[in-house]
């Protein structure tokens, strides 16, 4: 028997079961036998106003429970998450590992700030995921690297001495984490790039860059004897027009800002794959196409302005497809939870957990049941498979490990809509339904 989950705004993970219906074509999505990528898995960010709405604002029981569904291999099965490097737009106050002015030695290094917060959390989730795999980015680096010296403005600024000292300052990073029992997986070097920000930020040029991963931070790693890997990430673009009252405003050019790095061999030797998050979900076709052999991420959903809709959900579905499709091999959420107070910068956002700071009650939003529709039933090791049909733009396949097939599909329209679903190679395993008006629906094929 298969199983069918679907979702609407009006009922959630309905469960039913469905005979195979024998077919070998179908209109709504056949495979094509064609296996493509590997899915690592599905994650989120360790942020901490996420950790203090849960441990300030919840009883011990909904605590745990947060910690399970989000972690748990039964429940949401987040096994590829992320962390930043000292703090992002959602710490409670801005921070860096060393705020020493000149302090090339490191002698001031310490992430004991993250001890009370990021540590936890991420031990929270090693106790359902001894095996989580972690990434983790910079927002800004320590502000007496930067010109001018502030957290939310600027860049790095481009001396020997600056940027042996700040490639050690992530070989500590990973070092002091590790002696805490936490793995960085992979090192993305920072977030968002092409972005000054009103809270942690620097940007970086491609000629900076390629210069301080092939020159700096590839051989620090190596000296270290670090295998954490190196990416190149997380890219928010570039964009290559973008409009701002009708009128183009700049101009930037994927290829001298992506292939700049990438086809100077020494600097490409150190970078495993690329983190594409934001605009960069325009970019990631390109890459997948021209550099096949580098792994690609999508690492941060979009987060919407903390009315957590509904239709904002549908959104979110349509970006995991979208990245899916285009050869990423993971989705990683942002915020995990939040209470109703603003961020540090002024701006509410969406969240999977909505906690109420007085009353102590917890809420699962839309986009929790949309992370579930996915990442409770594609399994790390999962493949994506190609297929054809008119609800291409509307679902996705995946063969699991143990050999059982998983579609999730939408339906977007405000009426109900016939699918159909064919293996040519395996009649048996077809299926004809018709999804309910704006549903999110999984089915699970044995």
């Amino acid at each position: 028997m298969n199983t069918w989950i679907a979702s609407t705004p009006e009922e959630r993970l309905v469960t039913s079961k469905l005979s195979g219906q024998a077919r070998t074509s179908a209109d709504g999505l056949a495979l094509t036998g064609n296996a493509l990528q590997q899915i690592r898995g599905f994650g989120g960010c360790f942020n901490e106003l996420g950790y203090l709405a849960i441990e300030r604002y919840l009883s011990e029981e909904d605590k745990e429970t947060v910690y399970r569904e989000l972690f748990s291999p039964d429940e949401l099965n987040f096994t590829f998450n992320r962390a930043p490097v000292g703090a992002n737009d959602f710490a409670e106050q801005w921070y860096s590992y060393d705020e020493h002015d000149g302090d090339y030695s490191l002698e001031h290094f310490s992430v004991g700030h993250d001890d009370d917060t990021l540590v936890p959390y991420i031990r929270h989730a090693q106790q359902y995921q001894p095996e989580m795999q972690l990434f983790s980015s910079p927002w800004s680096p320590p502000t007496w690297m930067k010109f001018p010296k502030a957290y939310n403005f600027g860049r790095i600024v481009m001396t020997p001495e600056n940027l042996d000292a700040y490639a050690r300052y992530f070989v500590r990073y990973i070092q002091s984490y590790a002696e805490r029992g936490i793995e960085v997986t992979q090192l993305h070097v920072q977030n968002e790039v092409f972005a000054d920000q009103k809270f942690p930020s620097c940007l970086w040029s491609s000629e900076d860059m390629r210069v301080f991963i092939r020159d700096y931070l590839g051989p620090a790693f190596d000296k270290a004897g670090i295998d954490t890997e190196i990416f190149l990430g997380t890219l928010n673009g570039p964009e290559d027009m973008a409009f701002v009252g009708g009128y183009a405003m700049k101009l930037e050019n994927y290829n001298r800002y992506v292939d700049n790095i990438l086809f100077d061999d020494k600097a490409r030797s150190y970078i495993k794959g690329i983190g594409y998050q934001w605009a960069g979900q325009h970019c990631i076709a390109r890459t997948h196409e021209s550099w096949p052999e580098l792994e690609l991420l999508q690492t941060e959903s979009e987060c919407g302005n903390g009315d957590n809709s509904w239709e904002y959900a549908e959104y979110v579905f349509h970006l995991i497809n979208h990245y899916l499709r285009n050869g990423a091999t993971a989705y990683t959420y942002w915020n995990m939870a939040l209470t109703e107070i603003v961020s540090t910068w002024g701006w509410q956002q969406n969240s999977l957990y909505s906690i109420d700071s007085q009353q102590g009650t917890l809420v699962r939003n839309p986009e929790w049941y949309v992370m579930r529709h996915f990442s409770t039933y594609v399994h790390p090791g999962a493949v994506v498979l190609e297929t054809t049909g008119h609800f291409n733009s509307l679902g996705i396949a995946f063969r699991n490990p143990d050999g059982s097939i998983v579609l999730v599909v939408q339906n977007a329209l405000d009426r109900s809509l016939p699918f159909d679903f064919a293996d040519p190679e395996q009649a048996s395993r077809g299926i004809d339904v018709v999804l309910a008006p704006r549903s999110f629906n999984t089915f699970i094929i044995d």
